[in-house]
């Protein structure tokens, strides 16, 4: 397949046009022009480039990419990191806000419909954007219950649970990644449970005085999610070739 034509479907069915983000989603590296084996991975690091160019890919797709809102020079460790995809002929190409919010391969989506959510929909506002999803356990679970269900979706044990809302998980909400700081927007949509990657200091008094259970289930873990999804759609859609390349941060 061209890669002109595989960004330009990634471009629209991500709609990255449409996300004000501090990461510059899109094509980062150019890379080979006819691309038929695709890794994914979630972070831009020198071993997801090394894994992903001795797995034969023409193209990686990361969540976290290399390019964000400051100029980098090419000097160190940003050298070495695209030396080593120009050398393999990998080209490089990142989403982020608007892979968390995306609907159908989202890392929100993925993570809702694994936890058994029904009834979701899209809510917390970032940036413009609207970008977690949530819904409702039916019936509701034990939070022991839905942390083994968290388990089971993303391999890894939850980093932290804090459990000063309701015994029983009901209205539950998901924004992977670190989303502590948007815990206004989990009360203000009435929800008693909110699952998120990364635990924040600066907001544990919040969760505590707003009654809720927060799931901190790792910020890399609940990032999986999405890239894995994507990868699946392309399979099915493009029939390409993808392969998972898996650095885990343990954060």
């Amino acid at each position: 397949m061209k890669r002109t034509e595989l960004v330009g479907y990634l471009d629209d069915y991500l709609r990255i046009a449409e996300f004000e983000d501090k990461s510059q989603n899109g094509l980062q590296v150019e890379g080979a022009e006819e691309v038929a084996r695709v890794a994914f991975a979630v972070d831009a690091c020198q071993a997801t480039f090394d894994q992903a160019v001795a797995a034969g890919a023409q193209l990686l797709v990361v969540h976290h990419g290399l390019l964000w809102d400051k100029p980098l020079r090419l000097v160190g460790p940003h050298y070495q990191r695209i030396r080593a995809l120009i050398a393999g002929n990998c080209g490089l190409y990142a989403v982020h806000l608007p892979l968390d919010a995306h609907l159908e391969v989202g890392n929100n989506a993925e993570l809702a419909r694994l936890i058994g959510l029904r009834e979701t929909y899209p809510f917390a506002r970032y940036k413009g954007n609207v970008i977690g999803v949530a819904g409702q356990l039916e019936p509701p679970l034990e939070l022991p219950a839905l942390i083994g269900r968290l388990i089971q979706a993303t391999a890894t044990t939850p980093l932290r649970v804090l459990d000063h809302g309701p015994q029983q998980a009901a209205r539950v909400g998901c924004i992977s990644g670190g989303a502590a700081s948007m815990l206004e927007e989990v009360k203000a949509a009435g929800l008693d449970t909110f699952v998120t990657g990364e635990t924040d200091h600066a907001t544990f008094h919040d969760m505590i005085e707003l009654g809720l259970n927060v799931i901190f289930a790792g910020h890399y873990a609940t990032e999986t999610l999405g890239v894995k999804a994507l990868s699946r759609h392309l399979e099915e859609k493009w029939g390409i070739e993808t392969v998972f390349v898996d650095v885990p941060t343990g954060m």
